[in-house]
């Protein structure tokens, strides 16, 4: 028998082999982890956070011009009509370039994909728009929808053709921002509302400042979704939203630490969210051991489907990428997970609308409900529905509670004052 000490220091030995092997793994599966001298990187690797950056795209498009440090956010930097697809609604697609803000007000270029139905708007006002934010959930700059959208390999698809079919216009935006910061949620709703800037600022699509706006995501699009809601009031209240629907948000990662972290399927995405918000976060690659940073040089460009088997294979705590002890609770950790905490001081004065599933056991409904509350206490509007299933299901089963009450934003039809809840 071993005493509880020796278990410890088994259980470190077992999560350091397991890191080896996944960063092996992700070398074998990843075209884009070749440098200059790769072995030398891997055996001794730099804490060096643009060793771990996304190798930029060969698409000069996306380069922001000099001087865009200067002008406003959501300036227009760069525009280029784009077909994508597959796609039944007859449409015309735009991409924009604009001038936006990172997650420490720095900065920052980002993209958005326009897509707008050619048939006219026969309705009531200006034509309606879903800020339609898809699940990004990775690292690599080649998994943006603004670079799977024209190649029709965008996951979400069929999602946005949903929208289409009501003849909506849709924007689809790269919220992760320039780095791919996965889960950074500033950057993300920033990059969200800086996209609608630049959309009513281009005359030729016809959306002006008066068309309802709409913002929905789920699971990794709700971090946006959720965040572009609740900093609209402060960074950009010109912004005609008129409600954000999302569900299976990422609420708190002091909660996912408990529910996603090394102990199941989904404990890689923890971890590559993890690499994503050190992106934004620089200090925390202070925190890494020779394997933490191993594995953000070699994730550093994979997609989701190439991040999340992962867990199957290897379910490594984020704990094992440190050899701090209780890495998670030291102060630069414990700000960071306040600063990508949703809610807080922060609430929308738009209405929203979140669903979640009851049996969720990745994203536990705690965070939802606690963020109700904290809206709620807050003034918004707000109204909360929770399924029975868990995330998958819910991410099925909440769409048409969420796309008929979508509907009734934009139609003009107000949101019911105060907040109410349905399974809670």
């Amino acid at each position: 028998m071993t005493n509880s000490g020796d278990s410890m220091v088994v259980k470190e030995l077992l999560c350091r082999s397991a890191g080896i092997v996944l960063a092996a793994a992700l070398i074998a599966a990843s075209p884009s982890s070749v440098s200059a001298d790769p072995v030398t990187d891997f055996v001794t690797p730099k804490q060096d956070p643009a060793s771990a950056a996304a190798t930029p795209l060969s698409d000069p498009w996306f380069d922001a011009p000099a001087g865009y440090e200067n002008s406003s956010p959501g300036t227009i930097l760069g525009t280029r009509p784009v077909n994508v697809g597959p796609l039944i609604t007859p449409v015309t697609s735009t991409q924009i370039l604009f001038r936006s803000t990172d997650s420490k007000d720095r900065p920052v270029a980002a993209a958005t994909t326009v897509i707008v139905p050619t048939a006219p708007w026969t309705g009531n006002g200006s034509r309606p728009v879903v800020a339609y934010n898809m699940a990004i959930d990775s690292l690599g700059n080649t998994c943006a929808p603004s670079w799977t959208l024209p190649r029709g390999i965008a996951p979400e698809i069929v999602a946005v053709q949903l929208f289409l079919a009501k003849n909506y216009a849709v924007v689809v935006t790269d919220h992760q921002g320039p780095r791919q910061a996965y889960a950074a949620g500033r950057m993300a709703g920033h990059a969200v509302l800086d996209a609608l800037r630049a959309m009513v600022a281009l005359p030729q699509l016809g959306l002006d400042k008066e068309s309802p706006i709409a913002v929905t995501g789920y699971s990794g699009g709700a971090i946006a979704s959720g965040w572009a809601a609740q900093l609209a009031p402060s960074y950009a209240p010109e912004v005609n939203i008129v409600g954000t629907a999302f569900g299976g948000a990422p609420i708190d990662y002091r909660i996912l630490l408990g529910s996603m972290n090394g102990t199941n399927a989904a404990s890689t995405l923890f971890l590559s969210a993890a690499l994503g918000v050190a992106r934004e976060y620089p200090e925390m690659f202070q925190l890494m051991n020779a394997n933490g940073l191993r594995l953000a040089q070699i994730a550093k460009d994979m997609c989701v489907y190439l991040l999340a088997p992962g867990g199957l294979v290897a379910p490594i705590p984020v704990q094992a990428l440190s050899d701090i002890p209780n890495v998670d609770r030291t102060p630069i950790a414990e700000e960071i997970i306040a600063q990508t905490r949703m809610g807080g001081d922060l609430a929308p004065t738009a209405p929203v609308f979140i669903y979640q599933g009851q049996q969720e056991f990745w994203i536990p409904r705690e965070g939802a409900e606690t963020l109700y509350d904290e809206w709620c206490a807050n003034g918004s509007d707000v109204r909360l529905e929770e399924y029975l299933g868990e995330h998958m299901t819910v991410a099925v089963s909440g769409l048409p509670g969420s796309h008929a009450w979508i509907d009734e934003r934009l139609a003009g039809i107000p949101a019911p004052k105060g907040c109410s809840s349905f399974g809670k």
